[in-house]
């Protein structure tokens, strides 16, 4: 996974960030004003920057004006002006999202950078299982498993967002679409199905009254 560079001076939404992105498997490091961006920058080697613009020291427009390093840069804010916008993606940054923002948005959006930049893990291994996200096809103990288009849609899903539990309207917005018309037990089948076919009877687990969560160690992939 990625080694991200977390810069917002929030703490309490720098924390959030770097929680989720860890669970879903991410290496994250928290700095908290400009000018400790470059002195995390001289220790570490990063995959992307989260950049707040509002942070003491230098804003995040001059962080990102000085960066000598070509990083992929997500600007996060909470001016929603559309000429900030604009300065953003003119500077060459690679996204912009406006607090608040959804988490699984952020990593939707992250996962999107990333693959821009070959960067995005495209297989997956948990145990006996393999997922290959670019072939798109599944493996236990070595032996192909035939799943259908919509189960692999799921499974990615679950593996992209794994050890946070999703709701049942959460997995058919992501694996379905926003269109779809069925009902939440559409969820329940398909689970069932990838449950009996991979043997992840214990993987994915029952989150109550909510939905489910693909729960794995985040060394295991």
């Amino acid at each position: 996974m990625a080694k991200i560079l977390i810069a917002e001076d929030e703490q309490a939404i720098n924390t959030l960030i770097k929680k989720n992105l860890t669970l879903v498997g991410h290496s994250c490091v928290c700095v908290f004003d400009g000018e400790a961006v470059f002195d995390a920058l001289e220790e570490n080697t990063f995959d992307l920057i989260l950049l707040d613009i509002m942070m003491p020291k230098m804003d995040g427009f001059q962080v990102f004006e000085a960066l000598q390093e070509s990083i992929p840069v997500i600007f996060l804010t909470a001016r929603s002006a559309i000429d900030d916008r604009v300065k953003g993606l003119r500077l060459g940054a690679d996204d912009y999202i406006v607090k608040p923002f959804d988490m699984l948005e952020l990593q939707a959006r992250i996962e999107t950078v990333l693959r821009r930049f070959n960067k995005a893990d495209t297989v997956f291994v948990f145990g006996d299982v393999k997922v290959d996200i670019a072939s798109q096809q599944v493996y236990k103990d070595g032996l192909f498993v035939d799943v259908s288009p919509q189960e692999f849609l799921l499974i990615e899903t679950l593996v992209k967002n794994r050890n946070i539990a999703l709701s049942r309207d959460k997995l058919l917005e992501i694996a379905w679409g926003y269109d779809f018309g069925g009902d939440t037990r559409t969820v329940d089948v398909h689970i069932h199905s990838l449950r009996k076919k991979l043997g992840w009877e214990n993987v994915i687990k029952t989150v109550y009254k909510l939905g489910y969560r693909l729960e794995v160690a985040n060394n295991e992939d």
